[in-house]
């Protein structure tokens, strides 16, 4: 009776336990990007695009298909660990993420865009069970709409692996981007939807930094990276401190990004006039989208130079100080000569008046 009790309480406590990891794995896939990653020794995965017969040198998956049409292609997936494993292989849309990286959905979202085109033998996914060191290529169908818009379709094709470790269900992926163009009307277009500008001084008033914060937007129907130059003009368009260069990740159609780039050098000169220039670019794995056109935004910003300006102000203040003290002490002195001489003037004048009294007396 006493075994029974001790079971049935290890049972009840295996069962919350395997509860409480399966609530644990739930959070984890819905919080875990699925981005290419690599997978620990034991339950090691990965894939890449292939042949009939295997890798075929490919880092990404890149098609150009009508609307209406469908391709067949192939995926190799590898068992890298030391462990036996089903890995289920599937494909989700893409986005950006905040960082710009190239994101996918998240475990359990259907896809509706690029990654509902991909099947496997006729189904969203397929189970693929792997024993080490083995590898399998997998087939699979893009069938692209009959009205899909023109423009490129990002998608992903994703291995996944489950296991529990310390009573946690964990979930691994490894994923290979796919991109699908659709011919039409191709607008490579990135915009800069807003800009601002802050100036950073210093104690030394011909140095200094400034701040530009501007807005990106994939406005197009292309995915298009760009190098990124920032500069500071002055009076007359004379340029100011140092450049800032970037190089802008990959932005999937309708994505935007805020990036802050700093400018150094700059003093304080009153006046600025900060700019951006866009050169958008294209991966070199995908298709030329025909010329794409600089894009250039600027703005206005205000570096007063108060140290300079106090020292000014305070250099006024002595001089005007000196100049009404000299103009004083020149009045005074003026007033103080036109006293003396009408001093001189009246005893010179009393004198007169006291000589002819003076002079009938004697007589």
């Amino acid at each position: 009776m006493l075994l029974t009790s001790v079971s049935g309480a290890a049972l009840r406590r295996g069962l919350s336990a395997l509860l409480a990891a399966l609530t644990l794995a739930a959070g984890l896939s819905v919080a875990t990007a699925p981005l290419p990653a690599r997978a620990d020794e034991t339950n090691g995965i990965s894939g890449s695009p292939s042949d009939e017969n295997g890798g075929d040198g490919r880092s990404r998956f890149d098609y150009t298909v009508q609307p209406g049409q469908q391709l067949d292609d192939h995926y190799v997936v590898r068992n890298t660990g030391t462990t036996a494993q089903v890995m289920k292989v599937y494909a989700t849309d893409a986005y950006n993420t905040e960082d710009g990286a190239y994101g996918l959905l998240e475990t359990g979202v259907a896809p509706a865009d690029a990654g509902a085109w991909v099947s496997f033998g006729g189904a969203a996914s397929v189970d693929i069970p792997l024993d080490p060191g083995a590898s399998q290529v997998v087939p699979f169908t893009i069938a692209v709409p009959a009205d899909a818009a023109p423009g490129d379709h990002a998608a992903g094709v994703v291995i996944s692996t489950t296991s529990v470790e310390s009573q946690i269900l964990v979930d691994r992926r490894v994923a290979t981007r796919l991109y699908v163009r659709v011919p039409g009307e191709l607008q490579p277009a990135l915009t800069i939807s807003s800009i601002a500008a802050d100036y950073d001084g210093r104690f030394n008033p011909l140095d200094g930094q400034v701040s530009i914060t501007f807005t990106v937007q994939n406005s197009g129907n292309v995915a298009l990276g760009a190098n990124i130059v920032a500069g500071v003009n002055t009076y007359l368009g004379i340029g100011a401190g140092e450049t800032s260069r970037q190089e802008l990740a990959e932005m999937l159609p309708g994505s935007t990004r805020t990036i802050t780039m700093v400018v150094n050098g700059i003093g304080q000169l009153g006046y600025l006039n900060p700019y951006v220039s866009l050169a958008p670019t294209v991966d070199e794995n995908a298709m030329n989208p025909g010329p794409l056109d600089t894009v250039n935004r600027d703005t206005i910003a205000f570096a007063v130079p108060w140290l300079l300006l106090a020292l000014f102000v305070l250099a006024l203040g002595v001089f005007l100080f000196v100049r009404i003290r000299r103009a004083r002490d020149e009045k005074t002195a003026r007033e103080w000569i036109a006293y003396t001489e009408a001093e001189a003037r009246r005893k010179a004048r009393e004198d007169e008046e006291r000589r002819p009294a003076v002079s009938s007396e004697s007589r």
